[in-house]
């Protein structure tokens, strides 16, 4: 017997969808009927997974709050929970000003929220991490694999160390059999996400097991493809490498937030390391995986970047040619060290301008990088189908972020769906700055 339908509404990045995956497999293992990002809500419990990162994703979080708390107060809503980083870190100033809502959980204390529901002997384990098997949100053939939890780096503008804590490595063992209870469930790429891929181990064995996890990932049968998000160029585990390099089901692609390039604004940012030593690790990366897509994240308007820093950051991208690239302006957030130790003496306009710049800066390197799969095969995963396409994605490109292949539904072989969540052989006939346009190629071709 369904008790009912529980609302969840995932916000920010991919570890928190993992969160809220967790738990609707729990609701739905007690009865409820869990539904994900609906576009119309119309469940009588609203489960609302918050991010704080930056003051933008903080503004969306409290936007979506009063969303749904106008619908509870139409009757549309019997009960509205709020968890994740956002109530991880001011759950006393939310429960003063939005009384609405009826409770608030963070990132580590969502066992009790199934008790919320209703939910007595839950499976959830007492230290807030839940068994690994969850309902999956993604298309079936790709799923998200969050490896840690938290960050020690402290760089000088980020929250996440005071909302998520100090970095903590999951079992290799369980991480394993999480990947494969994954695949059992038809799942062909992995994606694994941390907030610092380049740690894991550091806190359990005092030495980097990244390599010795991928390397073992690799080897368990069904897995086609497996991808790296958010590793540190500081302290990086350079023997990753080789196993990038060595096994063809781990894709040629590490994302790895570099912020900037300048001795100056390292140092602010407390990066601790120089741009020699980062141009180094580049080129490493490079020379050991030729043809390795390179995705990094820039962060301009940190308070003390001057005009020759910011043109020097604009030489180095031209100069590094980044295969993906994306950029934001520095938020300044409470209790971080550049809120407490530097003045936000950047005007917003300025920083905006910079990203902009910047941006049409890499535009014009992606334009011309994307060009270079004109005439080539490449294997391509079919993620859905939308209007005239079929819309996929190669190695070198992340869900939902990166660059994608489209394909029409009215060419040879593309009008039979079952090509959906399905590796395809595409001749690339077409590119633009971040697409590729290609046809099906068949045994015969």
């Amino acid at each position: 017997m369904i008790k009912g339908q529980v609302d969840f509404i995932t916000l920010g990045c991919s570890k928190n969808l993992v969160d809220a995956e967790r738990l609707m497999r729990e609701l739905e293992a007690s009865g409820w009927k869990c539904v994900h990002d609906a576009e119309d809500p119309k469940g009588e419990v609203c489960v609302i997974n918050t991010c704080g990162f930056i003051g933008d994703a903080k503004e969306e979080s409290i936007n979506m709050i009063l969303q749904m708390a106008e619908r509870k107060k139409k009757g549309k809503l019997r009960k509205l929970i709020v968890m994740g980083c956002l109530s991880e870190r001011y759950r006393a100033e939310l429960e003063e000003e939005l009384p609405e809502v009826d409770a608030y959980y963070g990132k580590f204390d969502f066992l009790e929220l199934t008790k919320e529901l209703g939910i007595q002997n839950s499976k959830l384990k007492i230290d807030g991490c839940a068994s690994y098997e969850r309902k999956l949100t993604t298309p079936k053939h790709y799923a998200y694999l969050k490896i840690s939890e938290g960050c020690n780096r402290m760089c000088s503008y980020c929250a996440i160390p005071l909302i998520t804590g100090k970095h903590t490595s999951r079992p290799m063992e369980e991480i394993l059999e999480e990947v494969r209870w994954l695949v059992k469930q038809g799942v062909k790429e992995i994606n694994v996400i941390a907030q610092d891929l380049s740690s894991y181990g550091l806190d359990t064995d005092r030495r980097h097991l990244l390599p010795e996890l991928i390397d073992k990932m690799a080897q368990v049968p069904g897995v086609e493809w497996i991808r790296l998000h958010y590793a540190y160029p500081t302290d990086f585990p350079e023997e990753l490498l080789d196993v990038i390099a060595n096994y063809p089901n781990v894709c040629k692609y590490l994302d790895i937030a570099l912020q900037h390039c300048t001795d100056h604004m390292l140092g602010l940012m407390r990066r601790h390391i120089t741009r020699a030593e980062q141009d180094a690790l580049i080129r490493k990366i490079r020379e050991k995986v030729p043809g390795i897509c390179i995705r990094t994240t820039l962060l301009v308007g940190h308070p003390g970047e001057t005009e020759a820093d910011f043109e020097e950051l604009k030489q180095w991208v031209k100069e590094m040619r980044f295969e993906r690239m994306g950029c934001f302006a520095y938020s300044d957030e409470e209790g971080t060290y550049a809120n407490t130790h530097y003045k936000d003496d950047i005007p917003q306009d300025v920083k905006d301008k910079r990203v902009e710049e910047l941006m049409a800066i890499q535009q014009q390197i992606s334009s011309e990088l994307m060009q270079q799969f004109t005439g080539k095969t490449e294997r391509v995963i079919i993620d859905r189908e939308e209007g005239d396409y079929f819309v996929g994605r190669t190695q070198y490109d992340s869900p939902e972020v990166d660059c994608e292949v489209l394909l029409s539904t009215k060419g040879q072989g593309t009008n039979d769906k079952r090509i959906v969540g399905e590796f395809v052989d595409v001749k690339i006939t077409k590119a633009e700055e971040f697409d590729l346009y290609g046809e099906l190629q068949t045994e015969n071709q």
